[in-house]
């Protein structure tokens, strides 16, 4: 069963997309989706309007953990082991993309399998993160950093320093700062440490890892250098819920209340004895400093999760596109009125 919140509805917009990992929307309405263990990205095409896929594309496939994807300017961008590759005007090319162009080089080798994610930031630049190789270590730059690439020149700088595992950044819509997910090391127990939202205020910050876990959990393997000033998360999440999405609403669809809200997908839990996450919550802010969180979608049924929930995006029509990385699937959330009751749907 899945549970839905009073008014909302939860539709199933394709399906059969490998493990579907991060998302990226193009300028006519194309829904690109990465696919991280048969190496493809997909391309997905509602003509009529319905809520549903009609026409499917494989854009590219072979590829090496191209999970990480972002659209901009009519392009498509996918990182591909050490390189970002260009696929220039794709939405009139979807049948035959181009060869695609490369255009950053600088990644760090896939040989230490880490997580990815990409997105164009507010000053034009391609934002990548790149997590840590590990459980917990200290790993050599640039792992472990979101950096911000100039995508026609090359040249990069590093935004956030000291992360451990980040696949969903984005940026207030009031406040115009980046704020990203980080998920907490493993083994440390059921409750600790706590998953992290972070804020980033000063270019360059340090947010902890692997020295700080939360706000006041010291690793014990490693010392903090003396002179590192860290950053605390901007709010703790339960530890093991594994915050692999998240993203501002910007449709107008959903009621006042929920739009310009801060959504993030829990993925769920593997290292813990009974399971946690597995669900799509909102995040309540006061004054610019968020205060509670609040369930609009659970995959989790009892102990069973029918859904991994992994990357989230605001679809044309204001409705929320939810990608699901262990049935392959991307849902389709939308506003059914505010005398609707709380749903549960059967997962087919």
């Amino acid at each position: 069963m899945i549970t839905v919140t009073k008014g909302f509805g939860l539709s199933l917009y394709a399906s059969d997309i490998g493990d579907a990992k991060q998302m990226a929307l193009g300028d006519e309405g194309t829904l690109f989706v990465g696919s991280q263990k048969d190496g493809s990205i997909y391309a997905l095409v509602d003509s009529d309007s319905d809520g549903q896929v009609d026409k499917r594309y494989v854009i590219a496939k072979g590829l090496e953990y191209p999970e990480a994807i972002a659209f901009h300017k009519g392009d498509l961008y996918v990182a591909n082991e050490e390189r970002v590759l260009r696929f220039e005007a794709i939405e009139s090319r979807l049948r035959r993309p181009a060869r695609p162009r490369e255009v950053y080089s600088g990644l760090p080798s896939m040989e230490k399998k880490h997580a990815r994610a990409m997105s164009f930031g507010p000053d034009g630049r391609l934002y990548i993160s790149i997590s840590s190789p590990c459980n917990v270590c200290e790993s050599p730059a640039p792992f472990g950093s979101i950096i911000a690439v100039n995508v026609d020149t090359g040249a990069s700088e590093q935004i956030a320093l000291g992360i451990r595992t980040v696949t969903g950044f984005d940026w207030s819509p009031t406040s115009g700062q980046l704020l990203f997910a980080d998920q907490g090391r493993n083994w440390m127990g059921d409750n600790l440490p706590f998953d992290e939202i972070n804020r980033v205020e000063v270019v360059g910050s340090h947010f902890g890892f692997p020295y700080l876990h939360g706000k006041a959990v010291v690793e014990p393997a490693y010392d903090k250098p003396k002179n590192l000033n860290i950053s605390l998360p901007e709010f703790e999440l339960p530890a093991h819920v594994a915050p692999t999405g998240l993203h501002f609403y910007r449709g107008t669809q959903f009621p006042k209340r929920y739009q310009g809200k801060l959504f993030v997908a829990e993925n769920g839990s593997w290292n813990r004895s009974s399971k946690v996450g597995y669900q799509i919550v909102m995040l309540n802010m006061e004054d610019g400093v968020i205060r509670s969180r609040e369930t609009v979608v659970s995959f989790l049924d009892g102990e069973f999760p029918v859904a991994r929930p992994y990357a989230l995006l605001t679809a044309p029509d204001g409705a929320l596109f939810i990608s699901d990385d262990l049935k392959g699937n991307v849902y389709r959330m939308y506003y059914k009125g505010s005398d609707a009751p709380q749903e549960e749907l059967e997962n087919e």
